[in-house]
């Protein structure tokens, strides 16, 4: 008894009760909503995306080191990144799942998730982002698939673990089919918002540049992050120092680069384009969001001019603190981007309101604990199967005890 009670009190325990604990939330609100409809949520016929469309791009997003790994590995043949590749496709294919999951509950009907893929609408942005999610999310699958086939438990299936082998030679041609679909996808969710006419501040051609460059900025960091933080968990280096370092400063050029279209973007398209209307919807944008807080504060100093310092300051990027730090900041970065574009575009309304005591009428939205659920559900599965691979599968090839 005394030894299962330590084994229940035991760290790595209690993070897997806390995990299918948040799913289980998680699925109490999803059964909820494929029950009730989106009534149960906080949405509206003026706010159609809230939460879980936000939780949606940022998870997209932030699988984007996937396909940059690959294509770098298996394309490219850079071979010293190969350590990144496999926690790079993990973490990728957990994000797009993670993605799938949440426009299951949000589509309001999960019974017709198939139509896109048989009534094609060619004209629409939004069909070819699900088409290619959909197509990407099947890549990176094949890429994982490999990867699971080699654990033991698929010993006595020596047929399988030959076909799986077979799969992992084909890794060369999915890096390129992964390449071309993810930035397919990755750009057209920011030309979703570019070709909004009616919301000036977002009518642009240089949305789909920004999305892509954030997301590759934020998905390679991302899996540089947990790579850090899963080997200090587990008192080992898990990736070469010399490796660490490289992509550590690549993700600061990228970060410089992003940060540098946003401020051009900025001041180009926005402040000082005096284009009709767009000034006019910056300044309602402004006053009835916390716009100029978020986008300043948390998303330009914090989510990019501190993680571009620390990345590409030597002493900074070498010290482990500092980049666990930057790059966690510029992952919180991204996901305020994706909020910004998302809710306060949608809560700014595309026009001021005549004989409203202040000349705005805002749209109001608060998630409900439906939504609040079943993204902590999705949340608690992503981190339950990241754990569960780290720790049964062969994530992460060779790891050399840690020095100091």
């Amino acid at each position: 008894m005394a030894t299962l009670r330590r084994r229940f009190a035991e760290p790595l325990t209690l993070w897997f009760a806390l995990l299918i604990g948040l799913i289980g939330i998680g699925s109490i609100g999803g059964l909820r909503t494929l029950l009730h409809g989106l009534q149960v949520t906080g949405l509206n016929d003026r706010v159609p995306w809230g939460l879980w469309i936000t939780h949606d791009l940022s998870a997209i997003a932030l699988g984007a080191g996937a396909f940059i790994f690959s294509a770098a590995v298996y394309l490219f043949r850079i071979k010293r990144l190969e350590p990144m590749a496999r926690p790079a496709v993990l973490v990728g294919f957990i994000g797009y799942t993670s993605a799938m999951l949440a426009l299951l509950v949000d589509i309001g009907r999960p019974d017709r998730f198939w139509h896109p893929l048989v009534y094609w609408n060619v004209h629409s942005v939004l069909w070819e982002v699900t088409l290619c999610v959909v197509l990407y999310s099947a890549v990176l699958a094949m890429e994982v698939l490999p990867v699971v086939i080699e654990n033991r438990f698929f010993d006595r299936w020596p047929d399988l673990r030959k076909a799986g082998h077979q799969l992992h030679r084909a890794t060369p041609i999915l890096a390129v089919v992964g390449m071309g679909l993810s930035l397919l996808h990755q750009s057209s969710l920011g030309a979703t918002y570019g070709v909004l006419s009616g919301r000036a501040i977002w009518f642009k051609p240089s949305l789909p540049v920004m999305f892509i460059l954030s997301a590759v900025a934020g998905g390679v960091g991302l899996t540089l992050w947990l790579t850090i933080i899963t080997g200090k968990l587990r008192h080992v280096r898990l990736i070469p120092h010399e490796v660490q370092l490289e992509v550590s400063r690549f993700v600061g050029y990228l970060t410089l680069a992003y940060l540098y279209i946003k401020l051009w973007d900025w001041a180009a398209t926005s402040y000082y384009s005096h284009a009709p209307g767009t000034a006019d919807a910056l300044s309602r944008l402004q006053a009835t969001t916390p716009y100029t807080l978020t986008f300043w504060w948390w998303e330009i100093v914090l989510g990019l001019i501190v993680p571009a310092v620390i990345l590409l300051y030597r002493p900074l990027r070498r010290n482990d603190r500092a980049l666990i730090a930057g790059l966690g900041l510029l992952v919180f970065g991204v996901i305020v981007n994706r909020w910004n574009t998302t809710l306060s575009g949608l809560i700014a309304p595309p026009d001021w309101s005549p004989g409203v005591l202040g000349g705005v009428v805002t749209a109001a939205y608060s998630p409900s604990w439906v939504e609040v659920a079943v993204t902590a559900g999705i949340i608690g599965y992503a981190w339950l199967a990241f754990t569960l691979a780290v720790r049964y599968l062969r994530i992460y090839e060779n790891p050399s005890p840690e020095r100091g």
